[in-house]
C-alpha cells in the first residue's frame, strides 16, 4: 500500500507533510526514513527536503516486516472484509487472539500468519482491537503500521464505535444507561478484574433489546457500546450491577444455558484511514446465541 498526496497547501518540507497531512508518528517516520520509502516527485527524498505546491509525495508502506515471531498454523478464517489496509475477521469463541504459552500455535494470529504467507504478504500481525478467548465476533488486523496507528487514534478519540451483544441474567429496571466505574486488576489475581476506586476510568453504555424467561429464569439481551476498552470491561460492569453474563463463571454468571461467557463483538463503525468513508462491519451471531436471539 502507498500513500499519495499532491501538495495543495503551504508546507516547509517533507517532514511537515508527513506529520501534518498524513499524521504519521515519529516512530514510523524514522522507519520510513531509514528504509528509503519516502519519495518526492517519484524520486527518493530526505524528510528535510523543501516542498512547494504541486509537488507529489509518495510514502511506500509495502516494505517487508520480520514476522517470524508468529508461527503459521492452518486455521479457518471467517473473513468479513479485506482490502490493502486491513482485514476484518469474525472470530469464533474458544480461540485466543494472540499466541501465548497456552496457545502458542493455535491462536487467531497464527491462522492469520498462515493466510498472510499464502498471499505473499510479509507483514507483522497487528491487531487493532482485542477480545477475550471465549468472546466471539469482530477482530480487525491492520496490514501495516500506519493503518494500525490511524485506527488506534480513532479509538482513543472515541471515533471508533465498538458494539457488543451480551446475554445477561435478570431484567433491568432502567432499560438503558451508562456504567461509569473504574476497573482494576483484582488483588492476588493475574486474570480477574474488579470495580475499584484505584482503577482506570471505564465507561460502558448499554441498552436492553429484549427480556424473557427460560424456565422462570430471567434473561436480558443487551447492546453494549464501549467508550473505553478495558480488559473484561463489559463482564465486570454487568456483574457489578448484578446482571452477570450467562456462562461467565469468573464473574458469577449462570453456567446452565451456554458454555462460555455470552458476549459477541457484533458491530464496528469507523472512518476508513485511506478513503475517509465511514464504514460499518457486522458479525453474524454464532450458533450458541441463536437460541436466545430469534
Amino acid at each position: 500500500m502507498k500513500l499519495y498526496y499532491k501538495i495543495d497547501s503551504e508546507y516547509e518540507n517533507i517532514k511537515e507533510v508527513l506529520t501534518s497531512y498524513f499524521h504519521i508518528s515519529h516512530r514510523l517516520l524514522v522507519k520510513l526514513k531509514n528504509t528509503n520509502n519516502i519519495f518526492l516527485n517519484n524520486l527518493p527524498a530526505s524528510i528535510n527536503t523543501p516542498v512547494t505546491i504541486g509537488d507529489s509525495i509518495c510514502v511506500n508502506l509495502d516494505y517487508k516486516d520480520d514476522n517470524s515471531n508468529v508461527i503459521p498454523t492452518k486455521i479457518p478464517l471467517d473473513i468479513l472484509y479485506e482490502d490493502d489496509a486491513y482485514i476484518v475477521i469474525n472470530k469464533p469463541a474458544g480461540i485466543a487472539v494472540h499466541p501465548s504459552v497456552l496457545h502458542f500455535g493455535n491462536s487467531l494470529s497464527n491462522g492469520l500468519k498462515y493466510y498472510f504467507d499464502s498471499i505473499g504478504l510479509q507483514k507483522k500481525i497487528r491487531p487493532v482491537n482485542r477480545i477475550d478467548k471465549d468472546t466471539s465476533g469482530i477482530v480487525i488486523f491492520a496490514k501495516n503500521e500506519y493503518i494500525q496507528e490511524m485506527l488506534i487514534k480513532q479509538m482513543n478519540s472515541k471515533q471508533f464505535i465498538k458494539e457488543y451483544i451480551a446475554i445477561v441474567e435478570g431484567h433491568f429496571l432502567k432499560k438503558f444507561g451508562t456504567i461509569n466505574l473504574p476497573i482494576a486488576r483484582k488483588e492476588n489475581s493475574i486474570i480477574e478484574r474488579c470495580v475499584s476506586n484505584s482503577g482506570v476510568p471505564s465507561i460502558t453504555n448499554y441498552e436492553v433489546l429484549k427480556e424473557f424467561n427460560i424456565n422462570d429464569f430471567p434473561i436480558s439481551i443487551v447492546k453494549c457500546t464501549l467508550e473505553t476498552g478495558r480488559t473484561h470491561q463489559i463482564r465486570v460492569h454487568m456483574s457489578y450491577i448484578n446482571h452477570p453474563l450467562l456462562g461467565d463463571d469468573l464473574y458469577g454468571g449462570n453456567i446452565n444455558f451456554i458454555n462460555r461467557q455470552a458476549l459477541h463483538s457484533h458491530k464496528v463503525v469507523f472512518e476508513h484511514p485511506i478513503t475517509k468513508e465511514i464504514v460499518t462491519y457486522e458479525a453474524p451471531f454464532p450458533n450458541d446465541f441463536k437460541t436466545f436471539i430469534q
